[in-house]
């Protein structure tokens, strides 16, 4: 299959949770690809790095900072980005984060700390997109990021299990809603690839267990989340809406 068919050139993408891991491999994928990417976290300070390399690379990007937990702070990330781009045609929704324990030791500020950013986040976000991309008849793609967590469960996983699950249930909605729309919304679902996130653990000797009993005995590279990242996030997959797309070597076939 031609790279072509993954062409983003000219379209103008909105990349949460930029910061780091997934989200920062998935703006140097679209603005390799042609794309004007906006890149956008809490983090400003790693925003720019990034920024500053997709450019030396020859690619065009801009950093706002966004707090995803916030709908001012969301409405404002997209003022910004439709000012310097146009309205956001593809949006890449990777804000996450874990809070690992078990439930009866999980308190309401942990709860909630998972399921604002990883639920209430993704909304925010996919919702600001998805009513400028009506509002101004713009087709466009969404692309949440969910987790195979969401399609099985682990020990001492609850709030993220839930917070993931629902993002999947949440993408199938709206996928739904705004298909007349010419929105496609869809849920890409890895399995263990090394972030901030999981670093720490993958490292340790439970992680290290947890890995070699895998199907396939091993984490996997980021660029191996490249071609299902943009087959919707492209028009390469212009048929595909309300999909959750696992990515994981077979781990959620096998122990989790």
């Amino acid at each position: 299959m031609s790279e072509s068919i993954f062409d983003v050139s000219g379209k103008v993408a909105f990349v949460s949770g930029a910061s780091s891991g997934i989200g920062a491999h998935f703006a140097r994928v679209l603005a390799a690809r042609g794309a004007s990417v906006i890149v956008a976290a809490r983090r400003t300070e790693r925003l720019q790095n990034l920024v500053d390399e997709i450019e030396a690379g020859g690619g065009r990007a801009s950093a706002v900072s966004m707090d995803v937990t916030t709908e001012p702070s969301v409405k404002a990330a997209f003022d910004q980005a439709q000012d310097k781009y146009g309205v956001v045609e593809i949006v890449s929704n990777n804000a996450g984060v874990a809070d690992s324990k078990p439930a009866l030791a999980t308190d309401q500020e942990s709860w909630d700390f998972v399921l604002d950013t990883n639920l209430k986040g993704i909304w925010l976000v996919a919702r600001e997109a998805g009513s400028r991309m009506i509002k101004s008849r713009t087709p466009g793609n969404i692309v949440n990021t969910a987790s195979i967590l969401g399609i099985r469960v682990a020990l001492f996983q609850s709030s993220y299990c839930t917070s993931k699950a629902a993002v999947i249930q949440l993408t199938k909605s709206l996928a739904l809603e705004w298909s007349r729309k010419n929105i496609r919304v869809n849920a890409l679902c890895p399995g263990y690839f090394k972030t901030e996130i999981n670093a720490a653990f993958l490292e340790s000797e439970k992680g290290k267990a947890l890995v070699a009993n895998t199907p396939s005995q091993r984490i996997g590279e980021l660029d191996e989340l490249t071609a299902p990242f943009l087959l919707l996030a492209s028009n390469a997959g212009s048929f595909v809406n309300g999909a959750a797309l696992v990515v994981d070597g077979a781990h959620s076939l096998g122990n989790i």
